[in-house]
This record gives structure tokens, C-alpha cells and sequence, in this order.
């Protein structure tokens, strides 16, 4: 016959027993339900990407939206497996309640990012594909998230940029107009005929094709410096055109004012000397 001890600890054995049981069936289907979630999650994602684009939404929006829905599906999952578990959601909420004031403090750089991809959205200053120069980074727009502004730079770089940085300064959108105007500036020796050179230029722009007629260029004597008269060029061309013409319009005029004799000036310095 079993003693009074030895009942007490069969007692706490069955319980452990039991706890250990429920615990361990807990687990195992709050597993299942972080793995069926997250099949789900994706499916959502992948279900709402497909009808933004059927439907032609920018793209910046649709980048946008698959990052705010894929955190609030994300919290939802969190919150169901949390109950699962036999934390009470009830108590867990408002501890998170309780907790609100100290986290909006730590957060609030990415509240203002949040609020800086809103305002990105609504007014648009650059969307997915532009190239754009501001708060100290430069790249094109790969995508708009949430908290952040994906960039990637024509060297391959990637750069992560603070949507309320990007909101909250002046930013250079090189994407938003079709055409750019390309600025040159040509030194030559002070001794060169300033009406050949304007016509050897004329002749290189007037060969290429991918410079606009209208608007005309513009070929001026720009400045007079210590050791070279500047000639300033400048011409419009399509934004996709621009750095070709840029280094292809270099490379003619040094080739071209070789071949017509055309010389470029180098530093100098008179010296006067003084009568004894």
C-alpha cells in the first residue's frame, strides 16, 4: 500500500506528465501553424503582386504594399501562434499597450520613414526605375519599401535609404524629364582662330545623331583663363543617351582638334625679369 509521500509524488508526476504532454502538443502545432502560415503568407503576396500588376499599378506602390502587408500577415501570425502557446493574448496586448509609449520613442525614425514611403507615394518625386541623387546617396530605384528606398548604384552597389531622409530633403531626379542637356567646357591656346573651332565643333555635333536639333546647341567662348580660352558646348539629348554622348563627344573633339591642329593649351607661366 502506497504511503501518503509516495501519493504526492505520483500526483506531481502525473502533473508534469500532463504539462508535459500538453506543452509538447502546444508546440508542435504552433510549428504547424508558423509552417501553414507563412505557405499562406506567401501565397497572399504572391495573389495580391499578381493583381496589382494585372491591373497596372505603379510599381513603386505595388513594392510598397507587398512590404506593409507582408508585416501586418506577419503580426497576425506572431499573435496566433503566441496564443497557441497559452500566452494570453489579452495581457500580452496590453503589455504591448504599456510598452507603446517607450517603443514609439526607439521607433520613431522609422515612423518617420513610414510616413516619408507615404509621402513618396502620394506625390510622387521618383518611382521605380528613376535615377535619383539625394540625402548624400545617388542609384537607381529598384524598390520602394515600407521603412526604406532600395538603390542600386551603376557600379552594382545596393544602398538602403531612409524613406524620411528621401522625403524630408531635396532630391535630383535625373529620370524625370526625356530630355538632358550635356555641358562641355574645351580649352585651346590663346592663339587659336575662335570661328574654326566653334566650326569644327558644329561639325561633330551636326554628325551625330543622337543630338537633338531642337533644342539647338549652343557653342559659345565661355571664358578667358590664365593659359586657355574655355569654349562652352552644351547640347540636348534623351536622358538614355546622355553619358554615351558625354564620353563619345570627349573623345571626337580630342581626335578632331588633333586632326585639324587645333591645340590644347598647357599651364603657363611668364617670368619678367627685372633691369639692373
Amino acid at each position: 500500500m502506497l504511503t501518503e509521500s509516495q501519493m504526492d509524488i505520483n500526483q506531481v508526476l502525473d502533473k508534469l506528465i500532463n504539462f508535459g504532454l500538453n506543452a509538447g502538443k502546444n508546440l508542435l502545432v504552433a510549428i504547424l501553424i508558423y509552417i501553414v502560415g507563412r505557405f499562406i503568407i506567401k501565397y497572399v503576396l504572391k495573389l495580391v503582386a499578381g493583381i496589382l500588376k494585372k491591373r497596372n499599378v505603379e510599381a513603386s506602390v505595388q513594392t510598397f504594399l507587398r512590404s506593409f502587408l507582408s508585416i501586418i500577415l506577419s503580426l497576425i501570425l506572431a499573435f496566433a501562434i503566441i496564443a497557441k502557446l497559452g500566452v494570453e493574448t489579452t495581457s500580452f496586448a496590453a503589455l504591448l499597450a504599456s510598452a507603446g509609449v517607450a517603443i514609439g520613442m526607439a521607433l520613431s525614425g522609422n515612423l518617420s520613414n513610414f510616413a516619408g514611403g507615404l509621402i513618396v507615394l502620394m506625390f510622387k518625386p521618383f518611382k521605380v526605375g528613376d535615377y535619383i541623387e539625394g540625402a548624400g546617396v545617388s542609384g537607381t530605384v529598384q524598390e520602394i519599401q515600407i521603412f526604406h528606398t532600395i538603390l542600386v548604384t551603376p557600379d552594382n552597389r545596393v544602398i538602403f535609404a531612409p524613406n524620411g531622409a528621401l522625403s524630408s530633403n531635396a532630391v535630383i531626379n535625373y529620370s524625370k524629364k526625356e530630355l538632358r542637356r550635356v555641358d562641355f567646357s574645351f580649352g585651346v591656346e590663346y592663339n587659336e582662330d575662335f570661328d574654326k573651332v566653334k566650326t569644327v565643333i558644329q561639325r561633330i555635333i551636326d554628325a551625330d545623331q543622337r543630338i537633338l536639333k531642337e533644342p539647338s546647341a549652343t557653342i559659345e567662348l565661355g571664358a578667358l583663363n590664365a593659359s586657355s580660352v574655355d569654349i562652352t558646348v552644351r547640347v540636348w539629348v534623351k536622358v538614355t543617351d546622355y553619358w554615351n554622348v558625354f564620353f563619345n563627344m570627349n573623345k571626337t573633339v580630342y581626335a578632331e582638334f588633333n586632326k585639324e591642329g587645333i591645340r590644347f593649351p598647357f599651364p603657363q607661366l611668364t617670368v619678367h625679369k627685372a633691369a639692373k
